[in-house]
């Protein structure tokens, strides 16, 4: 595979398959693979290349003579039928010639890590990078807590537990950094944000920000599995997502690591510089 460094700035790669390419994630991937020349196909529903995690039938067109992948899975690594989604998904991307592959994981889940073990048993002959990550900044501003910061309120069952939000534009560029050059294969970076935040002190920035005042509502595991419910998702998807939650904000997830610094040598954007570029120029 050609690899980008910093004397070829532009240097080509070969074709990558972005996953959930319409996610968070996926588009900023997506994005920044295309502007180093690389040969994007970006993996959705309704796209151009066609990549449905829920239609298996729709992997191995994605993957045939792709050299890499970008593998978000969806709903969440942890979730139930992901160490199958991956096995199989593992063994089609050999099958169709994937050399690289990074994982998109999530940091401080059992459950991920045994998908991720499931990935890397089923592709033993591509180099698999695993990159970590929990809550993304983003979450407050075009995930499922959008809604409600911009009526005013982050209704959440974190408690006072502070979690050290990643950007998603900080994630995306070290995923890209793992597909575009060498030294990443068969290691697991786990990256966040500079320092923990807690919920509270999130809507304070936020507010702070927007120059409208916004809150943080706590509320327990089954209150909000109650609120998915009247949002529409089904009960059992409502309470996995609930109890998800619950378990990563107990507390095991709270210390920042240097993950970002390590990969792309600079420091990771804080929260409060996040919520004045997104909020600080809508209030402007």
């Amino acid at each position: 595979m050609t690899t980008h460094t910093d004397d070829t700035p532009n240097t080509p790669t070969t074709t990558v398959l972005v996953t959930s390419a319409t996610g968070k994630t996926g588009r900023r991937v997506a994005e920044r693979l295309t502007a180093r020349g690389a040969a994007v196909r970006a993996g959705s529903r309704r796209g151009a290349t066609v990549f449905d995690w829920e239609d298996p039938e729709t992997w191995a067109p994605a993957l045939r003579d792709a050299d890499a992948a970008y593998v978000a899975y969806y709903p969440d690594l942890a979730a139930p039928g992901a160490v199958g989604a991956m096995d199989a998904f593992g063994r089609l991307a050999v099958e169709n010639g994937v050399r690289r592959l990074t994982l998109l994981s999530g940091r401080g889940e059992p459950a991920a890590v045994l998908a991720e073990e499931a990935l890397r048993a089923a592709a033993p002959g591509a180099e698999l990078t695993v990159v970590r990550a929990s809550f993304f900044a983003q979450n407050f501003s075009e995930g499922l807590l959008a809604e409600g910061v911009a009526e005013g309120a982050v209704v959440f069952p974190a408690g006072d537990a502070a979690e050290p939000f990643i950007d998603a534009d900080d994630l995306a560029d070290v995923v890209v950094e793992t597909l575009t050059t060498d030294g990443h294969a068969g290691r697991v970076h786990e990256v966040t944000g500079p320092r923990p935040v807690g919920f509270a002190e999130v809507a304070a920035e936020i507010s702070r920000a927007s120059g409208r005042p916004v809150v943080y509502r706590p509320v327990s595991e089954g209150e909000y599995a109650g609120l998915l419910t009247g949002f529409g998702l089904p009960v059992p998807e409502a309470e996995w997502l609930a109890a998800l939650f619950a378990t990563l904000l107990d507390g095991h997830n709270a210390s920042a690591t240097d993950g970002v610094k390590r990969i792309l040598g600079r420091e990771p954007r804080s929260f409060a510089d996040f919520a004045a570029g997104v909020w600080g120029v809508r209030g402007a």
